[in-house]
């Protein structure tokens, strides 16, 4: 029966290590315990029985307490609509026909525009966004 159990572990670690995904390795420690059980010679019973309780906790462990470990983390998404009605300071004056103009907002430099191709606005002054079109941010003098 140890032969068995060998078998199982090496298996069991084959598959693994041919797949992606968790497939298998929640069989190996049962079986390599199973295993240890069957060259003491302890009754089959009681090797199956270990092997079962094993590889079920491993079952569970592998899809709640181990997975926070092998999934990355998520990383925090910025939702760029939500500067809308944003106040910030012109680094940059902003002039659309000169195709210039940069804003400060929360401590990173945007490229920004005005509304009306008309309006121009100073740096040093304040303006507010109401709309973000790609990577420019429009505003508008407060």
């Amino acid at each position: 029966m140890e032969y068995l159990w060998l078998a199982l572990v090496l298996l069991s670690g084959f598959l693994e290590a041919v797949t992606t995904q968790l497939v298998a390795i929640w069989f190996a420690p049962g079986a390599l315990i199973a295993m240890i059980l069957a060259f003491c010679g302890v009754h089959i019973a009681v090797q199956v029985t270990v092997f079962v309780v094993l590889t079920a906790a491993m079952l569970v462990l592998s899809r709640t307490v181990f997975r926070s470990f092998f999934t990355p983390p998520k990383r925090e998404s910025f939702n760029i609509e939500a500067v809308v009605g944003e106040k910030c300071l012109v680094t940059e004056r902003i002039d659309n026909l000169a195709g210039r103009g940069a804003v400060k907002l929360k401590g990173l430099e945007w490229a920004a525009r005005t509304v009306s191709d008309e309006l121009t606005v100073e740096e040093g002054e304040r303006v507010e966004i109401i709309a973000v079109e790609g990577v420019k941010l429009i505003c508008k003098k407060i």
